[in-house]
């Protein structure tokens, strides 16, 4: 029988119903510092910790429950005489009940130019300790760390005095994920403060569920979406939702993807992704312009897909995005007719994401493979101008380096090997995720077709042989771009020369696997 309980919380949602209510059903509720405070003030009998201890609060409030007559009364096995017979000896009453949650620590850190000190001093120690312990005691004693609980453990009290053992063995699980959760947040939080190796030896990450989904790549995979702890700007957890049904796994992946092309640019510029890849990338001096580039650019594809911009869209945009299927829109803002027109569309999922060129400088790339991960730093490196090299005796026309560098920071997105043709700020043929390069270079020039003659192409990784230049020349294509470091250069070089072709290379590869 539950006749003790014990309520501490920083979150203090709900707390009064439930604390009534067990009062009402004379349950003693002990409590701490700013939890019995709300309680009192609300007209509810609470015993102070102080009282049961014997000791004042002090230490500014960081001392209160660390205490025998605290722990021990959670920690005692109750059918154990002879821990029976200690706390009666100590003169210790037994808790049955814990409700407990933790310092903000979290919110702390999330306020813009948070003092360390202040981070440090939301560390919760005493809260911890008790969920732990009450949570390690879980055959006799319930504990409860989220308000969304106080619902069904107060009814199972009502109605047996007491909660069942499963469901109390349930409620200990959900205490230690979310005291590891709370913990990793801190380690990770001061191992950048301490400016250690990026990558330790042991990693802890932790995940808040933002959402079920209806199913993952495939109907027959159950699937979750998480979101970070502490979300960047600019991240696709912090879009809303203005519009349409519920995200699904493939949706957030092409999404994402979508976004990661999108922040390349500065100018106005439209990306659509098609299964994780860009289907149409578009630039111009106006949005409309651009959404006409990565509509054209591959009519066919972008019907069912997702479309980024990095501007707010407006009306005229808006009319042109309706004549066809789009899953997501993804935009910074909306003009007020703009969203009017885009919500005609019963199917089309909304999204507005105010900083969508925000850049995060620190994100990690994390890939499951079977019995573990790989972690790596996000592929933000771009080259410096000063460290391009033309190695053909033609040298690239002003135009045709603009299309290079168009063409390259699109081919980083594409999955490898990955080959880009590109004329005036738009993509006109994408070879993606191919087995060999040439494989790649044909299916991009296919699609370019007659619009190849004049145009550049980009390639992620070097040319192991000349047969991509050989293509390309058939295909009138007048600049490559490329990283080099192939032991055969000179043969892709050489042919180059006899084409006409310029080429440049980078000294950086993009590999996206």
């Amino acid at each position: 029988m539950i006749k003790r309980a014990l309520i501490s919380v920083s979150d203090k949602t709900g707390i009064v119903k439930l604390a009534r209510e067990l009062s009402a059903m004379d349950i003693e509720i002990i409590s701490t510092g700013g939890t019995a405070k709300t309680l009192q003030e609300a007209g509810i009998k609470v015993t102070a910790i102080s009282d049961i201890t014997g000791y004042p609060e002090c230490l500014d409030g960081r001392v209160k429950t660390l205490h025998p007559r605290i722990h021990g009364g959670l920690l005692a096995i109750r059918n154990n005489q002879e821990h029976m017979d200690t706390l009666k000896k100590l003169d210790i009453n037994t808790i049955d009940l814990v409700i407990v949650n933790l310092y903000p620590f979290r919110q702390t850190i999330q306020k813009p130019g948070v003092a360390l000190e202040e981070a440090i001093e939301n560390i919760d120690i005493g809260g911890p300790s008790m969920l732990r312990a009450a949570a390690k005691n879980n055959k006799y004693v319930t504990v409860v760390v989220d308000p969304d609980d106080y619902d069904a453990v107060l009814e199972e009290i009502k109605q047996n005095g007491d909660t069942s053992e499963a469901a109390r063995f349930k409620l200990c699980a959900k205490v230690f994920a979310y005291t590891a959760s709370y913990d990793a947040l801190i380690a990770n939080y001061l191992w950048e403060k301490a400016e250690l190796p990026k990558y330790p030896d042991i990693i802890t990450m932790t995940y808040e569920k933002a959402q079920d989904l209806r199913y993952g790549e495939n109907p027959h995979q159950p699937a979750s979406y998480y979101k970070e702890m502490t979300i960047e700007k600019g991240s696709l957890t912090n879009a809303v939702q203005l519009h349409g049904k519920e995200l699904s796994f493939n949706n957030i992946n092409d999404a994402n993807g979508a976004l990661k092309t999108l922040k390349e640019f500065s100018q106005p510029t439209v990306v659509a992704v098609k299964h994780a890849n860009p289907c149409g990338v578009g630039t111009a001096d106006n949005i409309y312009d651009a959404y006409i580039k990565a509509h054209n650019a591959d009519p066919i594809s972008i019907f069912g897909g997702i479309v980024a911009f990095n501007r707010e869209v407006d009306e005229k945009t808006a009319d042109e995005i309706n004549k066809i299927f789009i899953e997501i829109v993804i935009a910074p803002s909306y003009s007020n007719k703009a969203l009017e027109i885009l919500k005609n569309k019963k199917n089309i999922r909304i999204m507005q994401l105010e900083d969508i060129m925000h850049i995060n400088t620190k994100e990690t790339d994390i890939k499951k493979v079977s019995g573990g991960i790989l972690i790596q730093d996000t592929d933000n490196k771009d080259f410096n101008m000063a460290d391009i090299k033309c190695v053909t005796e033609n040298r690239p026309s002003d135009k045709e380096m603009e299309d290079m560098l168009f063409a390259w920071k699109v081919v980083k997105h594409v999955k490898s090997n990955a080959i880009v043709i590109a004329k005036d700020g738009m993509t006109l043929g994408i070879g993606p995720g191919q087995t060999n390069r040439i494989w790649a270079a044909e299916m991009s020039l296919e699609r370019a077709g007659k619009e190849a003659e004049g145009a550049v192409l980009a390639s992620d990784a070097f040319f192991p042989y000349d047969d991509v230049v050989q293509a390309a020349a058939k295909s009138g294509i007048k600049a490559i771009i490329q990283p080099g470091g192939a032991m055969r250069d000179q043969d892709s070089i050489d042919e180059c020369n006899k084409q006409g072709i310029s080429m440049v290379f980078t000294g950086v590869r993009h590999f996206k696997h």
